[in-house]
């Protein structure tokens, strides 16, 4: 007869959890300070498109931001804060309308990003920047 003992082995199932929670303490850290860099940007020099130029499209709108920062549509100077509300009632009448914004040169970049951004909050897709032509020859 075989005499049988009642000692059963029972693995050990438990988790260590430390090396986990170290590595999502460092992760934490490490997009806390990445994260505002991102949204600082960096600032660098455009240069001049060589694009071609583009026919008459039915559909569009010019907007023209002069050396005074004035916003100028269709000959009209627009007071400060009626932008957007002009524009989204152009973009319910007509919603598939193309934006072009031509900005004087000398007009600061964040005067030019400030209308590019009514524009977007008018729910209007289709924004583009009128340049200048460039060399073709030159070299960025």
């Amino acid at each position: 007869m075989a005499i049988q003992t009642s000692k059963t082995q029972t693995a050990l199932s438990e988790i260590n959890v430390t090396p986990l929670v170290d590595v999502m303490l460092v992760l934490l850290i490490v997009f806390m300070i990445s994260a505002p860099l991102m949204q600082q940007g960096i600032q660098v020099d455009l240069p001049k498109a060589n694009a071609p130029t583009m026919n008459d499209i039915p559909d569009q709108l010019v907007l023209v931001v002069d050396k005074s920062k004035n916003v100028i549509m269709n000959g009209n100077r627009i007071p400060e804060g009626t932008l957007r509300t002009r524009l989204e009632a152009i973009a319910k009448a007509k919603p598939e309308i193309q934006v072009f914004i031509q900005g004087d040169a000398n007009v600061p970049y964040g005067t030019i990003a400030q209308v590019m951004a009514e524009v977007k909050q008018a729910r209007i897709t289709r924004v583009g920047l009128v340049t200048e032509p460039g060399d073709p020859n030159a070299r960025l």
